[in-house]
């Protein structure tokens, strides 16, 4: 029997099918978002969200989102979900966000959070998952930050990442897969990628980990040595580097010398058990034991951040297994409205000016004009950032 071919769009098709999706909003119901997402009141100082498409957008209703509304505020706002483990699957966490005020100082990230979390009492003190997105202050920050928890300490990507500084929509992805390597995403473009394990600082817990086992295998082979046990020892010598951070890159260890082969049967002297190194390991695969991008029981998002001017509108929130279909929802929602909403803002833009020269030319046949500073340039300032 010859061999039926699946053409690929039926095979992307089935593909996007497969798809687990663990959260998705759009905030197409209009004020019902108010029934799935929870206002913090850990502190009544928080600032409010309100449901917004902003001053310009690519389309009013699919472009309203969450935006921040009070200057100089903390915000804290989650929304719960079924709760799930991605052990052994592709974590995908996308959304956009629009710093409409273009933004000055404060946070366009996200939090994943436990499902246990307090969503009522939820502050910069509740325990997270992952924090991911952009951080812009002043003239030195301009990040995205991507956090992660691991073995109760927070890790951050030690490969500076650079975020968008306008007032534009922007899409941001976050992709974690099982093989211990992510890749971050801005407007569905690569811009970082590589290993979990060595880009967050974690190669000195894996070690603690390994080393750990070794004893382990040693306590247990008291009797009979293995026969390459003693082949091994650390170096008494070395010193800790001068610029080694133990916080970002853990306990310094010595680095481990090889012996000669030993003659005559003869055993070296005055050295402790301890200070060898058992070179057998009973898990080869002892890397993948720890997967540093697993979490258990994952089961809310939020936003939990500081902003001094506010403005900012959050919207197409996304948690899936699966790259392809975070790629099509990404297509479907800011790849239809990202070139009309700069279309709107350029329209609006032209009309200011317009109108700033009109008032100006109104002023000066006034003979009210003088001593009196430009209102064109006065436009043209505001839009100096």
């Amino acid at each position: 029997m010859a061999a039926v071919r699946v053409p690929l769009w039926a095979v992307c098709v089935l593909r996007v099918a497969l798809a687990t999706v663990y959260f998705q909003e759009e905030f197409l119901d209009g004020e019902r978002w108010r029934n799935r997402w929870v206002q913090s009141t850990n502190d009544s100082q928080f600032g409010h969200f309100r449901l917004s498409s902003g001053k310009f957008y690519g389309h009013k209703e699919k472009d309203k989102g969450l935006q921040t509304t009070q200057n100089g505020r903390f915000y804290a706002i989650s929304a719960r979900f079924k709760p799930f483990s991605n052990k052994g699957k592709t974590l995908v966490i996308q959304y956009t966000v629009k710093h409409e005020q273009k933004m000055d100082c404060g946070g366009g990230y996200i939090k994943v959070f436990p499902a246990d979390v307090d969503q009522k009492n939820l502050s910069g003190k509740s325990q997270y998952y992952i924090m991911f997105g952009p951080d812009i202050c002043g003239f030195d920050i301009k990040k995205v930050h991507v956090i992660l928890h691991f073995k109760n300490q927070y890790h951050s990507n030690k490969k500076p990442i650079r975020c968008k500084v306008d007032g534009f929509t922007h899409l941001y992805t976050l992709i974690l897969r099982p093989d211990l390597t992510y890749e971050v995403k801005i407007d569905g473009q690569a811009i970082e990628s590589g290993s979990i394990e060595y880009d967050w600082n974690l190669t000195s817990l894996k070690k603690m980990e390994k080393s750990l086992a070794e004893s382990k295998d040693w306590e247990q082979d008291e009797e009979g040595k293995p026969q390459d046990w003693e082949k091994h020892f650390l170096d008494a010598s070395a010193n800790k580097p001068s610029d080694w951070n133990s916080e970002l890159d853990g306990d310094w260890q010595a680095p481990m010398l090889q012996k000669p082969p030993y003659q005559d049967g003869l055993k070296p002297e005055g050295i402790d058990k301890d200070v060898w190194l058992h070179q057998k390991m009973k898990n080869t695969n002892y890397l993948t034991e720890y997967d540093l991008s697993e979490f258990e029981n994952i089961g809310a998002i939020g936003l939990e951040l500081w902003q001094v001017r506010s403005g900012t509108i959050f919207d197409n929130f996304l948690i899936t297994d699966s790259e392809e279909y975070a790629e099509n929802f990404g297509k479907a929602t800011w790849g239809e409205t990202k070139d009309p909403e700069r279309e709107m803002d350029d329209i609006q833009a032209k009309e200011e000016v317009k109108k700033a020269r009109e008032e100006d030319e109104k002023e000066l046949s006034m003979g009210n004009f003088e001593g009196k500073e430009s209102n064109f340039k006065r436009f043209h300032r505001r839009n100096e950032l």
